[in-house]
Order: structure tokens, then sequence, then C-alpha cells
């Protein structure tokens, strides 16, 4: 399955800071239609995550009944990202 989106990387101090970007309700839809075959636990969906020329693999996180998208310190430094930026998301499950 490949998604493609556009949010707003924003950022979550919890015990260990992760920037992340929402996924949107069309799409989280969607992701929770595959979930249950390709989850590996507490929800998370494996994935593969492009914005502008780089990919990362990552893995979706549940939240607020939707997904995040974390966005990796390798994925910001390679495209100059920081929190508000806009993003053009490509996401690959494998479902």
């Amino acid at each position: 399955m490949r998604l493609r989106f556009t949010g707003t990387i924003w950022y979550w101090r919890g015990p260990a800071p992760f920037h992340f970007v929402s996924v949107p309700a069309a799409e989280a839809a969607m992701i929770a239609e595959v979930a249950p075959v390709v989850t590996y636990g507490w929800g998370m969906i494996p994935a593969s995550v492009t914005i502008g020329r780089t990919s990362v693999t990552t893995s979706l996180w549940p939240k607020d009944g939707g997904y995040v998208v974390p966005v990796k310190k390798a994925l910001q430094d390679a495209e100059g990202l920081g929190v508000d930026d806009e993003v053009e998301v490509t996401l690959d499950i494998d479902a």
C-alpha cells in the first residue's frame, strides 16, 4: 500500500523527544483496515517513509484513533527539516 499526503512536522517532548507528522483521517482509515495483518504489536505499523529524496524505515505509531509518522533525525538532517515545516510524505506499507 502506498499513501501520499501533506502534513506539518510537530514535536513531542516525552521521555525521549520525537518529531512527527500526523496521518490525515482518510489515510489513517486505510491504514487501520490493514493494521491487523501488518502490525507487530501495540498497534505499531512498519513502513518506509519518504520525504523529499530521502527514504527511511520506521513504524507508524497509533495516536488518538489515528497514526503518526516519526520523522527520524537522519531524515530531518538529510532534508533540512524542522518543527512546523510542511512536508509531502509517501508511506509504503507492505500489506
